[in-house]
């Protein structure tokens, strides 16, 4: 009896190479004609292992799959795995993200709320200038003012300053983030506004901490004589 051949048609539709490279576009998706002899095995085939194909009876090591290797922790899946990993914990340790009508209900509630305190304050104080609008400079004066009180300089003439060195610190570190942040993104005056702060900040850490220093290896008097 003459066998009869079955034909069919793979479409190979994957983006990435068994070597999980990104396969080039014009050949990502390619159908082949196979043809196909029915014939049912004279023996059982032997168990099939993980990662080997066979082909006459002899085992043949392939190349796994991908996907596999994404799970594993390589390939460009892995990326992809690993970004999703990464929004999922964002999520759980912040909570969802509001929606834009959330925000701008938020916001309207906030004008709101904010026009009827400037309002208030009007009413008790009739001679009172309106409120200022905030803008970079003053958020770098509140960083600045910050730090030069957590360093002593709120104490009244005659009084020992008192210094909060850690708390200084924390208000200087977090000027110079707002620097790397806003880098490319301010005016000249802002910019230098901004670099002048954190350099005469610095300068006043510097001049504390040599004087503690120099303290704390400074000789005890000799009050046994």
């Amino acid at each position: 009896m003459s066998e009869q051949q079955s034909t069919f048609t793979v479409t190979d539709r994957r983006k990435f190479t068994l070597d999980g490279e990104l396969r080039d576009p014009s050949t990502a998706s390619t159908d082949e004609e196979v043809h196909v002899i029915p014939a049912a095995p004279s023996e059982p085939l032997p168990a099939a292992t993980p990662g080997a194909a066979t082909l006459e009876g002899e085992a043949l090591d392939v190349d796994p799959d991908p996907l596999d290797e994404a799970l594993d922790g390589d390939g460009p899946e892995s990326d992809l795995v690993e970004a999703g990993v990464a929004d999922s914990s964002i999520e759980d340790e912040l909570g969802p993200l509001p929606t834009s009508q959330e925000s701008a209900d938020q916001h309207a509630a906030y004008q709101k709320s904010s026009g009827q305190l400037d309002e208030m304050i009007r009413q008790a104080n009739p001679g009172a200038p309106p409120s200022a609008e905030i803008d970079f400079e003053q958020v770098v004066q509140s960083f600045y003012l910050s730090a030069v009180i957590a360093m002593g300089a709120a104490a009244e003439p005659g009084q020992k300053p008192r210094v909060d060195i850690i708390g200084a610190r924390q208000s200087i570190d977090m000027l110079a983030v707002l620097v790397d942040k806003t880098k490319g993104n301010l005016t000249d005056r802002e910019e230098k506004l901004l670099q002048t702060a954190l350099f005469n900040l610095r300068m006043m850490f510097l001049e504390i901490t040599n004087s503690i220093a120099a303290q704390a290896v400074k000789p005890k008097p000799n009050l046994s004589r």
